[in-house]
């Protein structure tokens, strides 16, 4: 087992991780930027070094000063949390020359499943079912749409190196060029990338995702699904598992489907394989996230499996802890994304300084945060700030749990989307488990 693990990330995943790594006994390094000299996860860690300006791409995208810090510090491998490196596979390969353990997959299934052409070619080799679209990447309308004459509209277009950018529905020939070119160019935004494909957009569907674990010795499990339908411009909301619109047949096939995938891939640590349900219960593969997920805990509540252990184990070459057999799926969980923002201005990012902090507690009431009174949340990076965990016995239980947490958070100094989640939640189409991703440009369309 790992000594020394440094954590090459912020907020409360950093935390989460940090908290982890304690009660197995590991010590920690945090790295943060000039911004984040007072955020939580550098007074929680053993060591705390500083790699950068505020800008992300001084600091926890820079990639020779993180290694740098892990060197200095003697820590034996670097756990990237979600977002910013977590995917990089260049800065995989880079810690394998420097002989540091990443905690995570390989850089080769990194960059596999991170290309959605490819990783829908690797699916497609394993008789995983995926939607219709490009099985090579596009570059120009032209290319583009010569394979929609195959394809059919309405279609999806999608970054390939992205997940939530880059992306438009295009319903017709006659704006498909547009929002091609308007898709593209935030690709190349966002990730430098102009790579894209395309694929027959799903109408209505649910966004299902299941949990997988992979060890080094061709172990692979799943921990059952978890319903992210509820979005926004393909950002989650609200997560819960359950999923209550799939039956205990379309269950046990999904996960087996998604144990397929991982070993199609080669997969070792935690990662999702996320699907597309349709009205008919046809489901598709959408991607592969080769990380950690913001909603792991929700699984975590059901399953009774720690997800942040089992990934440092395995990268330290230790096989999983439970079988297929082992995992049961009890009660019901559900997640809500406390975000700093305006649902008032179009969801504007709203930083700044807590100036009063309740977050609720009690009997199966989970909060994921790295805030704290006098808190000055910086403009620089995403705008979550906490997410609220709820367990109980089944869904309309963990919906009034939740309803009951979310009423009682109090957040002074800054706009946050706790109202409008509370609102959410009230809907009688949420009660009734009426959702889809269109869930919210339904009832919310002047959004």
């Amino acid at each position: 087992m790992f000594n020394k693990i440094l954590i090459a990330n912020r907020g409360e995943i950093a935390v989460r991780i940090i908290r982890a790594c304690r009660e197995m006994g590991i010590r920690t390094v945090a790295v943060y930027s000039e911004a984040d000299r007072d955020a939580l996860h550098t007074q929680l860690a053993d060591e705390a070094v500083c790699i950068g300006k505020a800008q992300s791409s001084d600091s926890y995208l820079n990639m020779e000063r993180i290694l740098s810090a892990t060197i200095a510090t003697k820590a034996e491998a670097i756990h990237p949390g979600f977002g910013f490196l977590s995917e990089n596979s260049r800065f995989v390969e880079m810690c394998e020359k420097c002989n540091v353990a990443f905690i995570g997959p390989s850089a080769e299934v990194i960059s596999r499943m991170g290309n959605k052409s490819e990783a829908k070619n690797t699916m497609r080799k394993a008789k995983v079912p995926v939607v219709p679209g490009t099985k090579e990447p596009v570059y120009t309308v032209e290319q583009a749409l010569e394979a929609v004459k195959e394809i059919g509209f309405p279609v999806m277009i999608k970054a390939s190196a992205g997940g939530g950018k880059g992306m438009r529905v295009a319903g017709n020939e006659q704006e498909f060029a547009k929002l091609f070119e308007t898709a593209q160019q935030e690709s190349v935004h966002s990730f430098s990338d102009n790579t894209m494909y395309l694929e027959r957009f799903v109408e209505n569907p649910r966004h299902v995702e299941v949990q997988i674990l992979a060890d080094k010795y061709g172990n692979v499990v799943h921990l059952g699904e978890r319903d992210c339908s509820v979005q926004r411009r393909h950002q989650k909301m609200i997560e819960e598992s359950p999923c209550i619109a799939i039956s205990d047949d379309l269950r046990k096939k999904m996960g087996e489907t998604a144990v397929r995938a991982a070993k199609a891939a080669g997969y070792e640590s935690a990662g999702t394989i996320e699907f597309l349900l349709d009205q008919s219960g046809e489901f598709y593969f959408m991607e592969m996230n080769t990380r950690i997920q913001v909603e792991h805990p929700v699984t975590e509540f059901v399953s009774g499996v720690d997800l942040i252990k089992e990934q440092i184990c395995i990268a330290a070459g230790e096989p999983l802890s439970v079988q297929q057999k082992d995992i049961e799926i009890r009660g019901h969980a559900m997640e809500c994304r406390i975000n700093a923002e305006d649902p008032e201005r179009h969801f504007m990012p709203c930083p700044g300084k807590i100036t009063d902090l309740h977050l609720p507690g009690g009997n199966g009431i989970r909060v994921d945060t790295a805030v704290y009174n006098d808190y000055a949340i910086p403009p620089y990076y995403d705008s979550m700030i906490a997410k609220i965990i709820v367990y109980d016995k089944d869904r309309r239980s963990a919906i009034r749990k939740m309803i009951s947490a979310l009423g009682e958070v109090a957040i002074e100094g800054v706009k946050t989307n706790v109202d409008f989640l509370y609102e959410l939640l009230n809907q009688p189409d949420f009660q009734e488990g009426n959702i889809t991703t269109d869930f919210i440009p339904q009832h919310y369309p002047d959004l």
